[in-house]
């Protein structure tokens, strides 16, 4: 059975995309920092604790406004064009 997905919630998805981002930027952040540590002499490197705290709040914040207006834009476009299309089934087997 074909479906569409009708509306999309902007905080919820916004919210879990934010922090998605902001986790994921440390699997990034923390192996670039400590290689940055090792190579750049001591007297040019940048304030790494600042680059732990600021950068993963950088991405929080952006990731949350491009998923609020991406969904806003998604909303206001489905009656236009319509949703994202996806195919269901439903299984009687009732082990799985």
């Amino acid at each position: 059975m074909k479906q569409q997905i009708a509306r999309l919630s902007p905080h919820q998805n916004g919210k879990v995309f934010a922090v998605l981002m902001a986790v994921s930027s440390l699997l990034f952040l923390i192996p670039f920092l400590l290689f940055m540590a090792t190579v750049v002499p001591a007297g040019q490197r940048p304030p790494m604790f600042m680059m732990v705290i600021v950068m993963p709040v950088m991405y929080l914040v952006i990731g949350y406004v491009g998923v609020v207006v991406g969904c806003f834009l998604y909303n206001f476009l489905f009656r236009f064009i319509g949703g994202i299309e996806f195919e269901s089934e439903s299984t009687s087997d009732p082990a799985s």
